[in-house]
């Protein structure tokens, strides 16, 4: 049975509600609805773009992006790691409410159920497609990609496979692609570059009416492919960093990053040849914050930029991630936005694009007022995070204005910082503000909507 014929069999039609002709939003007519291309990075961190000051690795035109569009200094990613994060971006809620909440256990998907973007987008007439990164739903169950709106999808599936640039498969559709020259992991077709192929033939195929691309890299996220050197960087060639006195592991990490910026510039070529620039907006961000591994520290590029944390810390540097938006002559170019906003705010923000009502129930709020250079009337209350359920460790976090509390344990105290005064989290000063620790102990509590399938306190010992 199809998805759809379960979803009105089952009268649970969450998409019903949005069964209407797309309406003007903003001077954007019915007819008229731009092309919408979302890219985003894999654990790749704040500091890491020349446009958000770094200075050894290359990444022009990102950085082009940036002077043409809008770049977003306070944007948060959904979760602090990739399947929960890429959980909020797809359904508009925090974590506190999502489906998919870690990246274990296993077998945890988005169900019938849930709506996603790709599923508003078509009520519109998109067409939709995804390459690269899902973690949302393997072969077999409800979560994968054809069966949450999208048209089509190239890439991985699962979590654990997307650890691997030389792959000896991929998911096409529905049916598994093999790569029988990939051999060990380490020599073949690069997983990184056939989703750029993949990419550009989508917007190829669909240049006469409106798409939605959702385009998940899995640079500069690390391989596992090799147990006797775990966690590398495979990438074809080190270039432009061969001849510079770095580690090998650094050199392949700075060419995956210069690689993808290459490749956003094909895709934002390919939309200029295609005379689709102009009615095209393209979003380009990360999942979460830099990781670090055995043979990588992000201190050495400084990945985290001005933070405190990384990838699984739910200090600034775990979650604030870079965002840049461009689209030529409605969204200000060379503008710098402080903006708070976070992934679950992409679903609202993309059905206004489209026309479409914004979805009910769900905890994100349109960003497109500011994304286009207008008055941001409505505003989050305030910002959830929490990560570690069936972990060794409890981690919540809310942003309420200019507060950030921190809780570390389930039972610890909440850490207090002031992010205007002191955006590297360095002072806690929660016994300063008792008041204001017990107002974010509350929105914890709040926020919190406890899951049967990740019960805090409980562990889970991974298998595969």
């Amino acid at each position: 049975m199809k998805r759809r014929t379960f979803l009105q069999q089952m009268g649970q039609g969450a998409l019903a509600t949005l069964l209407v002709s797309p309406r003007t939003v903003f001077g954007v007519a019915p007819g008229k609805m731009p092309n919408i291309v979302f890219i985003m990075a894999d654990d790749l961190g704040y500091g890491d773009l020349g446009c958000y000051g770094q200075e050894q690795i290359l990444t022009p035109n990102i950085d082009r992006l940036a002077t043409e569009g809008t770049r977003f200094t306070q944007c948060y990613s959904g979760s602090t790691v990739c399947a929960p994060s890429r959980c909020c971006l797809m359904t508009g809620l925090h974590n506190g409410h999502g489906r998919v909440r870690d990246n274990i256990p296993h077998y945890v998907y988005l169900q019938p159920d849930d709506l996603t973007v790709a599923e508003v987008l078509k009520q519109a007439g998109y067409a939709t497609g995804g390459v690269g990164k899902w973690s949302l739903g393997d072969p077999g169950y409800w979560g994968i990609p054809l069966y949450q709106g999208f048209d089509e999808w190239f890439g991985h599936l699962n979590q654990d496979q997307a650890h691997f640039y030389y792959p000896d498969h991929l998911w096409d559709n529905d049916k598994i692609r093999l790569f029988p020259g990939n051999r060990g992991g380490k020599t073949g077709e690069y997983t990184h570059d056939l989703f750029t192929e993949r990419a550009l033939e989508f917007i190829s195929k669909n240049k006469d009416n409106p798409f939605f691309l959702y385009l998940a890299y899995t640079i500069p996220h690390w391989s596992d492919y090799d147990k006797k050197t775990p966690m590398s960087y495979p990438v074809p060639s080190d270039e432009p960093y061969s001849d510079r006195d770095w580690s090998q592991t650094e050199k392949n990490f700075a060419a995956m990053i210069t690689r993808m910026d290459r490749d956003v510039g094909r895709i934002v070529q390919q939309l200029r040849d295609l005379g689709l620039e102009e009615n095209t907006i393209i979003f380009f961000t990360s999942d979460n914050g830099p990781d670090k591994t055995e043979s990588h520290d992000p201190a050495f590029f400084k990945s985290a930029g001005p933070f405190r944390g990384i990838k699984r810390d739910l200090y600034e540097g775990g979650i604030r991630i870079p965002m840049v938006v461009r689209w030529p002559g409605k969204v200000p170019a060379g503008r710098v936005s402080e903006q708070v906003w976070a992934f679950w705010d992409v679903m609202p923000t993309l059905a206004e694009l489209a026309g479409l009502p914004i979805p009910k129930k769900i905890d994100g709020i349109s960003m497109l007022p500011t994304i286009l250079g207008k008055k941001q009337e409505q505003e989050h209350k305030y910002l959830y995070w929490d990560y570690g359920h069936v972990r060794d460790t409890y981690l919540q976090a809310i942003r309420a204005g200019d507060w950030k509390g921190v809780r570390i344990g389930q039972n610890a105290p909440v850490e207090l910082y002031n992010l205007k005064d002191d955006p590297a989290e360095k002072d806690n000063i929660a016994a300063q503000h008792p008041d204001v620790v017990k107002t974010i102990d509350e929105m914890m509590k709040e926020a919190y909507v406890p899951s049967g399938d990740y019960r805090i306190g409980s562990t889970y010992t991974r298998t595969f």
